[in-house]
């Protein structure tokens, strides 16, 4: 990225995004991959997947690999201003809801909003993991890997930092 243009571009679309981040910032994450890897060609698919994973795996808030995909982009300013971007839509959103929520608790409005969101988020959370998903898994091992983790998670109580562990030391070790 080179000049005031991209970085305004950057801005305008990560704030976008945060318009749009019903449920959190991970459901945009399949628009902000296909903005900053297929249509620009900033960064790899692998660099996005990586910077995605690393910022779920550490303490802190979600929003936090809009911050390390745009350090790469754009450095300390796009970092800046990309965070910056992501994080106000949703915090005045907050606070207009919150306060329109107390002056009338029981409107239903609101209540059809809440209750047509929910499909709408599981919606973006699955296309989010999908575009993950393709970009991490190029042979047969990846997939079946990606399978037996969904498969636990869906049909156990198995604590999923165990099968983040284990799918850590498959990776070391070179099963994948």
């Amino acid at each position: 990225m080179s000049d005031r243009d991209d970085l305004l571009g950057l801005f305008l679309h990560v704030l976008l995004l945060g318009s749009l981040a019903i449920g959190g910032t991970q459901t945009v994450m399949p628009e902000a991959h296909r903005f900053v890897v297929d249509a620009h060609g900033w960064l790899t698919s692998k660099q996005f997947s990586d910077s995605f994973t690393l910022a779920q795996a550490s303490p802190g808030p979600n929003v936090l690999w809009v911050t390390l995909v745009c350090l790469q982009v754009a450095g300390f300013t796009g970092a800046l201003i990309s965070t910056l971007a992501i994080i106000l839509p949703g915090t005045l959103g907050a606070v207009l809801v919150t306060h329109l929520g107390r002056r009338n608790p029981g409107a239903p409005l609101g209540r059809a909003i809440r209750v047509g969101l929910s499909p709408l988020t599981i919606g973006f959370v699955f296309s989010g993991g999908w575009v993950l998903v393709q970009a991490v898994n190029h042979d047969w091992r990846g997939w079946l890997l990606t399978v037996v983790t969904v498969v636990l998670v869906l049909r156990t109580r198995f604590d999923p930092l165990w099968l983040m562990g284990a799918g850590a030391l498959a990776g070391v070790i070179g099963l994948v």
